[in-house]
């Protein structure tokens, strides 16, 4: 099992998207899903290794449903064009976020359009030590690696509820999701050192998550 068949399967998935054919192909869904969580069950092994924060996340525990949610999202197709994973992945933090998609494929991490109290509580750090976290976004790798956060349609106009329109850290505050991706082709979700690029990835990106999980944490 490789890669290139996890993608070759939700490809097929794609162009099948509906019950019928997922029951005459669960096995070879299953073949796939459980070689991606022997793969997952390696990198937490090895993100485990280099992180003595990190949090321990079995592949099992890792890895999203592809099964969409049809009773919020009624219009969506039965399931996902993705298998998403979330590693390091601690209750109520942002977790360290794999996407492999047929559309497209990307890692990520920190938080998605938060609930109002996470977005407070990481409003409050910026408020109180905002330098700190332009510092880690304006870090030269970091930029080269991630570009900058996540820009939504979310995102507010005016200052948020509590803090002046001239407040130094402004156009941070206005953001009501703080989370960064990188990019990924199939081709390089194939290629032999792609283990050790996720490794590159989440060392670049812990002060980030980092600074976010603590701010949500106090």
């Amino acid at each position: 099992m490789s890669f290139y068949k996890l993608y070759d399967f939700l490809r097929d998935l794609q162009n099948n998207n509906h019950k019928e054919w997922m029951d005459t192909h669960r096995k070879k869904y299953h073949e796939v899903r459980d070689w991606y969580i022997d793969w997952l069950d390696k990198m937490n092994a090895q993100l485990s290794e280099i992180d003595a924060e990190y949090h321990d996340t079995p592949g099992k525990k890792a890895i999203n449903r592809i099964n969409n949610n049809l009773l919020y999202h009624p219009n969506k197709p039965t399931y996902k064009d993705h298998f998403g994973a979330g590693l390091d992945q601690k209750s109520k933090q942002g977790d360290f976020y794999i996407h492999l998609g047929t559309n497209e494929s990307f890692i990520a991490g920190g938080y998605w359009k938060p609930n109002s109290k996470i977005l407070n509580s990481i409003r409050d750090a910026i408020d109180y030590n905002g330098e700190e976290l332009l510092k880690i976004l304006h870090k030269k790798s970091f930029k080269k690696v991630f570009g900058k956060l996540v820009e939504t349609d979310e995102k507010l106009t005016n200052a948020p509820k509590g803090f002046s329109a001239d407040h130094e850290h402004i156009d941070l505050l206005r953001h009501k999701t703080f989370a960064v991706e990188h990019q990924l082709t199939q081709r390089e979700v194939m290629q032999d050192d792609f283990d050790q690029k996720v490794i590159e990835i989440y060392k670049e990106m812990l002060p980030f998550r980092r600074y976010l999980n603590q701010a949500v944490s106090v």
